[in-house]
């Protein structure tokens, strides 16, 4: 009797495992929400080799470029349609006065970078280079202002430099410096980190602040400013608090969020990029997902005090941060690329645009050879990383029309802990085409779901996939393209049902039309 009551109980156990082995998810028709384009943005500060060596190359550079601006790098950015660019910082922004960066280059004064590496600074890339380089990616510039060593007038006048058509001594010296007519920029940020290395403020004393420098960044005509908000570390829900409460919904167009991924969640000791275990890798995606939380709480915040969703949250530094690569300058931060990046990297876009109704704008750290780039170079040679397909991959869901989903995840466990496994986004762009972005963060097991669309109408589905034998993959300049985007064959249309077999440690686009 008791063999036959465990045969049976092991039935119901292999009938139940065999029973949530498909995922069902579940597609609703789209609301008026947008995934802003803004959520794809990047980021790039005068830190190690970002500006210099990266995006700028020496005055006799064999390397392809225009005005030392390097070309290849620019046809990269360019294929994944990267619509905003932050600049100058970062934590540079707050030491950086604008007007060291302007006129002829040799008579330009030069700094210490005391933030990062205490390298010096020649300020040959300045504000006109930086301008140049957006019209050359065809995006636009959001800039960050210096409110923990500057001054009002001096951040009054670069906004008056950069955007009054008029007779004044600021449009003078702009077009003695060889620019005729202003550049109009309009995403403008008051400060960085400003609870940190942008001024070691309070809350209350930084949103007082806040209100004065916003006050004489002026609205010319033709120009009116997206003023943003110096917001939140991590978790830290009292500033955003503050924020809202002091500054209001009507004197700022946004408030940004900073949220690392760390491997370890140490600062100290952060985790190597290139050699973990699988444990390693549980947690790294632990602390990954966490941003869902993050933002779902700071979201709440803001709609007490802005239920009509007028301020974006702006999570404008993100990514996954890990020690250096041994033998480079510490204070450069360069590391590596994995596949287990491109999977933060996917997970967390899914959030966003999951997030869409108040997250319009994101910047990934950071865009040339500096914690998860987009691009490494070492000389004349460049490679595009995991990250880099990621966002190739998901450039489908720019300003389309969010479509909200519903499923239950499978669990990804280690020990006694359990996360997530999948994480899925959805849009409907212009053209009625469905773009369905899945991620397996499992490591062993595919993923197999039945997609319920409702009243979309589609006939036919295709994909692409990015994935790798071992999560500890990467690009190399002897090997650039050992991970690349690939077509997808796992996805079927059974009548009505979209079937998709999701393989382990892997992100997927579908397009459905």
């Amino acid at each position: 009797m008791k063999k036959l009551m465990f045969f049976f109980a092991m039935l119901c156990i292999s009938y139940f495992a065999n029973a949530q082995s498909e995922t069902l998810l579940s597609v609703k028709p789209a609301g008026d929400q947008i995934v802003s384009k803004h959520i794809y943005g990047h980021f790039s500060e005068h830190l190690g080799r970002c500006i210099y060596d990266g995006f700028w190359v020496d005055e006799n550079s064999p390397i392809s470029n225009k005005g030392r601006i390097r070309l290849d790098v620019v046809a990269a950015l360019k294929k994944i349609n990267v619509p905003n660019l932050r600049w100058p910082g970062g934590c540079f922004a707050d030491e950086y006065h604008w007007r060291d960066g302007i006129g002829p280059r040799n008579e330009r004064p030069k700094m210490v970078n005391t933030n990062w590496g205490g390298v010096t600074e020649d300020n040959s890339f300045g504000t006109h280079e930086f301008l140049e380089l957006c019209q050359m990616l065809n995006c636009e510039p959001y800039i960050a202002g210096n409110v923990g060593s500057g001054t009002v007038e001096e951040m009054a006048k670069w906004v008056e430099y950069l955007n009054f058509d008029g007779v004044s001594p600021m449009t003078a010296i702009r077009k003695q410096n060889g620019m005729d007519k202003p550049w109009k920029v309009s995403f403008w940020g008051v400060g960085n980190e400003s609870w940190g290395c942008g001024g070691n403020m309070t809350a209350d004393y930084y949103s007082d602040l806040y209100r004065r420098y916003a006050t004489y960044a002026r609205d010319y005509p033709g120009a009116p400013l997206k003023r943003i908000a110096s917001g939140a570390n991590a978790e830290d829900y009292r500033w955003t608090e503050t924020c809202m409460k002091n500054i209001g919904p009507n004197r700022m167009w946004g408030l940004t969020l900073h949220y690392y991924t760390l491997p370890t969640g140490n600062w100290g000791v952060k985790g190597s990029a290139t050699k973990f275990d699988e444990a390693q890798y549980f947690n790294t995606m632990k602390n990954c997902i966490r941003m869902e939380e993050i933002v779902a709480k700071h979201s709440a915040i803001m709609d007490k005090y802005d239920p009509k969703k007028k301020v974006a949250l702006i999570v404008d530094e993100w990514g996954i941060w890990t020690d250096v690569e041994p033998g480079t300058n510490p204070g450069f931060l360069y590391q590596q690329n994995s596949l287990r990046d491109a999977l933060i990297a996917g997970t967390t876009l899914n959030i966003f645009n999951n997030h869409s109704d108040r997250v319009r704008m994101a910047n990934l750290a950071q865009t040339v050879n500096v914690l998860q780039a987009m691009i490494l170079t070492e000389k004349d040679k460049m490679l595009l990383t995991p990250t880099y397909h990621v966002f190739d991959l998901f450039k489908v869901h720019m300003d389309a029309k969010y479509l909200p989903i519903s499923f239950t995840s499978p669990n990804y466990t280690m020990g006694d802990q359990k996360i997530p496994a999948l994480n899925v986004s959805a849009s409907q762009d212009s053209t009625g085409a469905i773009h369905v972005s899945l991620v397996n963060l499992d490591p062993k097991n595919k993923i197999s779901i039945n997609t319920d669309l409702g009243d979309l109408k589609w006939k036919t589905v295709t994909g692409q996939i990015l994935t790798s034998a071992k999560l500890t993959d990467i690009n190399t300049f002897s090997d650039p393209n050992k991970i690349h985007n690939a077509k997808f064959n796992g996805a079927k249309k059974s009548g009505k049902v979209l079937k998709v077999d999701i393989p382990a440690q892997s992100v997927v686009v579908l397009e459905l039309k």
